[in-house]
């Protein structure tokens, strides 16, 4: 009898599974158990097909049988964000407009996750257009937080990461522009990267050049995220920006730094521009301090970030009126308000607005490059506040202060959007009420698999 379970690591299951310890028939069964049991209280994973999951696996075990070559996730289950397309799969981008469609296609980046061998079981939760840091929408309702349900489990890939931390699935795919796989990886307490921008190439796009979206993985562990990094990364011709190191260069084993002398620029409110909940604070004080305590060089440091709020929020608003625009005129009572604001807030962009974004974006990046000729890693939150309430589209107040919108409260993620650079979520503590937060690492562009590195090591620390 396998000693395998649910709560495995990704890379347990899979050696398993290649091993014959357990066939990818029985792993699915034991998911599946997992999903009945926290699905419906959690609403994470949505258009579940047991059956077609059940297909899928027996052609799976058939092809061990065979002799077949065997891809790094061979037998997994795997749920799709539904802002993926999943070729003959319903994917619904959380939007009542598209509640019935049915892909006809795989995206680039699940195309890579089938090649591999995952068995899919369905589709994960996503806000409407994966607008949002809050995983609700008028097609499935609201995906709730696993480690306490009244709270929020993040977006967009909050439906992805409450799978992962329940145990429904091992592995799970995300995407981000303004911190949609940190944020839910923090509020949900699993690991989630945020790549360099051309790391995971993604096809098709209506806009190649599009800097601000990028598609990554997340996991339970760092060594589970390298795993599905491997996958997903690598150059593809379909996309002109992607990045050429190969995904193997990512593959585990990751092997801890050395937290002696590790260069780490701290810094919780970045200089003042965010405002940050207390216990939030806490943990990424507390974090500082057991790098400290391991010998890492820890001091207090930031870049200038100024420019980046009106880089990230001029982008957004151009590429949701580009993306969007059309849409909304045919169905203008179809898009939740905040999102249509967003639409509309590009419409009277001009293209000098759109010229000093990317100019600002320029000098961001060039800030970071000066900044990490001093440091290796800059540890800040990743999001700024707990998981909030889940009848609550995003926190109207933090430590009393008022957020003008349901952006500001996402300024420790989307500033590092902007400037290029791969970060990462790696669970670091919990509030005094036992919520679980996140600390975000972040590299100088390019470097992926030296960030992967540093988090294995602080996930070690954190966990000793």
């Amino acid at each position: 009898m396998s000693d395998v379970t649910v709560d495995s690591t990704a890379r347990a299951q899979a050696a398993a599974v290649r091993s014959g310890e357990i066939s990818a028939a029985e792993l699915l069964e034991l998911h599946l158990d997992r999903i009945e049991e926290r699905n419906p209280e959690l609403n994470a994973i949505v258009s579940l097909d047991a059956e077609r999951a059940r297909a899928a696996a027996a052609v799976a075990d058939q092809a061990q049988a065979s002799g077949e070559e065997l891809g790094p996730l061979h037998g997994l289950p795997f749920a799709v964000k539904d802002t993926h397309a999943l070729a003959r799969w319903r994917t619904t981008y959380g939007s009542p407009i598209f509640a019935d469609a049915v892909a006809d296609h795989d995206d680039l980046l699940v195309e890579r996750i089938r090649a591999a061998g995952a068995v899919f079981v369905g589709k994960t939760n996503v806000p409407e257009f994966a607008a949002g840091s809050h995983t609700f929408n008028k097609v499935f309702g609201v995906t709730r937080n696993p480690v306490d349900p009244s709270r929020s489990a993040g977006g967009s890939s909050g439906g992805a990461a409450c799978a992962l931390a329940s145990g429904m699935v091992p592995l799970a795919d995300g995407s981000d522009m303004g911190g949609s796989l940190r944020n839910p990886a923090s509020f949900c307490g699993v690991v989630g990267m945020r790549p360099s921008w051309g790391r995971v190439p993604e096809w098709p796009l209506y806009n190649q050049w599009e800097t601000t979206s990028v598609g990554g993985p997340m996991a339970r562990n760092v060594g589970d995220l390298a795993l599905l990094l491997s996958v997903i990364a690598g150059p593809d011709p379909r996309a002109p920006h992607a990045l050429g190191d190969p995904g193997s260069a990512f593959a585990p084993p990751v092997a801890p730094v050395s937290l002696g002398g590790l260069k780490v620029a701290c810094s919780v409110d970045l200089g003042g521009a965010l405002v940050v909940d207390d216990a939030v604070a806490g943990v990424v004080r507390a974090t500082a301090e057991r790098l400290s305590g391991a010998g890492a060089a820890v001091g207090e440091a930031h870049p200038d970030l100024s420019l980046a709020d009106d880089t990230f929020r001029t982008l957004r608003a151009w590429h949701f009126q580009a993306k969007f625009a059309d849409l909304l005129a045919q169905h203008p009572t179809s898009f939740k308000p905040s999102l249509e604001a967003n639409i509309r807030a590009g419409e009277s962009l001009t293209g000098a607005d759109v010229a000093r974004a990317y100019s600002q974006r320029t000098a961001l990046a060039e800030t970071m490059r000066v900044f990490f000729e001093q440091y290796d890693v800059l540890l800040l939150p990743t999001s700024q506040v707990p998981p909030f309430p889940v009848e609550q589209e995003f926190p109207e107040t933090i430590n009393g202060q008022q957020m003008p919108d349901y952006l500001a409260w996402m300024r420790s993620a989307y500033f590092i959007t902007v400037t290029g650079c791969p970060a990462i979520s790696v669970p670091a503590g919990t509030t005094p009420d036992g919520l679980p937060v996140g600390v975000q690492l972040v590299a100088r562009h390019g470097s992926d698999r030296q960030l992967l590195e540093v988090a294995a090591a602080v996930e070690e620390l954190l966990a000793s």
